[in-house]
């Protein structure tokens, strides 16, 4: 595990062998905070500690941080998140405050906090974050082109589903939640939970992991495993967080852990957060699909066209060097398969199409631009996004694809796509027409798995 660093007035600069930090933490003192940013460092987000608000503003506009911590404890100013913003000019940062917490935070939490539980909090944050970015850019984008792309405005009320028996906790947590604007569902089965999620929309679900935790993961999985409900929150409430595998928990897809050692209010408000940033994800989704048929989109796949992709990933090249972020690239080409062959002459797998581009748009995040680029190749822009993320995503969307049957018309077995995908992470100053050519260069066939 690797040290975190830690700078003050005096330094002139961060060591150039080591990485560049992604999180800024601020703190008079290391009691509280270096258990934290030890942990954070250990599970790939580099740390660097500031012992003063100059010292913490220098990070930020230098380094390009992702996200700043604050102990709130240590009696810095009010209004310390703004100038901390302020330093970070065009890219957004956001702030978390352990104790205490100014107007301008973006999330304020009870120490101690587990280092798991911080790190999922900041991923939230920071995608959030990106995705306000990269709605501003596709706006000027469409803007560019004569499409007046208006901000998502998503309704005020969210809608979430609590799954579970009903213990006092869990109850106390969903009144606090009612009490909080929030419009709940309740339910004790997970079948009646999966009817609920397919005939309503929902902005979060909670799920009980009290006495029959394995039952809880498995709602959590099976939401994952519905393209429609890949994006949903899923927050899983537990009687104790002692005697959990962390690990497993998230890799069944659950979002956010929550127990009652923290108090209900902060829960109901990690809920709601999580909650709004689905809402603005899906409103995104609902404000591209209305411009679907402005001549921009692909009109089968309501996806970018090609032209239109170009444009916007320029104006992405441009805003990542601008803001000190990364940004990949995916490509997805129909492989060329004996059944596909079949399938391609008697034109099902053009039928195929607008079905295979909806479930490209929804396995995708709502910053992530996905295109179609000729008839059966895909591309997919993410912004802020490292090259072996990349490789998931079009791994995901490759596996996800290549467990759906498509017709192929009368007597005939249905036909299975795969894909060759690529991948290619933007080096400096590269055009981006050269990012776009070393995604293809390095495509290949997709492994075979199950999402």
């Amino acid at each position: 595990m690797e040290e975190s660093q830690t700078i003050d007035q005096s330094d002139e600069a961060a060591p150039p062998a080591l990485p560049r930090p992604r999180v800024l933490v601020l703190a008079a003192h290391d009691d509280l905070i270096a258990p934290l940013a030890e942990g954070l460092d250990s599970l790939g987000w580099r740390t660097i500690t500031a012992r003063t608000v100059e010292a913490a503003e220098r990070a930020v506009a230098d380094m390009a941080v992702e996200v700043a911590i604050i102990d709130g404890r240590d009696g810095f100013p009010n209004g310390l998140s703004t100038r901390l913003k302020a330093a970070a000019g065009s890219r957004r940062l956001p702030v978390v405050w352990l104790g205490g917490g100014d107007a301008d935070a973006d999330l304020r939490m009870t120490p101690p906090v587990h280092v798991a539980q911080m790190a999922l909090r900041i991923e939230h944050l920071i995608r959030a974050a990106v995705a306000a970015e990269e709605f501003e850019l596709r706006a000027t984008t469409f803007q560019e082109q004569g499409i007046q792309l208006g901000a998502p405005e998503p309704d005020a009320r969210r809608r979430v589903l609590v799954v579970g028996e009903p213990d006092p906790r869990f109850l106390a947590l969903a009144n606090l939640l009612e009490a909080s604007g929030a419009e709940l569902t309740a339910t004790l089965t997970p079948y009646t939970a999966f009817d609920y999620l397919h005939e309503r929309e929902f902005d979060a679900v909670i799920l009980w992991g009290g006495q029959r935790r394995t039952e809880a993961l498995s709602i959590a999985a099976g939401i994952k495993r519905n393209t429609r409900l890949y994006h949903l929150p899923v927050v899983l409430y537990v009687r104790s967080d002692a005697d959990i595998n962390l690990g497993e928990v998230f890799g069944r897809g659950v979002a956010d852990v929550a127990s009652p050692d923290a108090p209900v209010e902060e829960t109901v408000q990690r809920v709601m957060a999580l909650a709004d940033s689905y809402r603005r994800h899906r409103s995104v989704r609902e404000t591209l699909e209305r411009a679907r048929n402005s001549g921009l989109m692909d009109p089968s796949t309501g996806l970018f066209t090609r032209n239109l992709f170009a444009v916007h990933l320029a104006r992405l090249a441009a805003a990542a060097s601008r803001r000190q972020r990364p940004l990949s690239v995916c490509v997805l080409r129909v492989a060329r398969q004996d059944e596909v062959n079949e399938a391609r002459a008697g034109g099902w797998v053009d039928r195929a199409m607008p079905q295979i581009g909806a479930m490209i748009s929804r396995l995708v995040r709502s910053e992530d631009t996905a295109a179609r680029l000729s008839p059966e190749v895909f591309a997919v822009a993410l912004p802020a996004t490292r090259l072996g993320e990349a490789r998931l995503v079009s791994e995901r969307i490759a596996a996800v694809i290549a467990c759906t049957a498509f017709h192929a018309g009368e007597d005939k077995k249905p036909f299975v796509v795969n894909f060759d995908i690529g991948e290619a992470e933007r080096s400096a100053h590269e055009s981006p027409m050269s990012l776009l050519e070393r995604a293809v260069a390095t495509a290949r066939p997709a492994a075979d798995q199950t999402p």
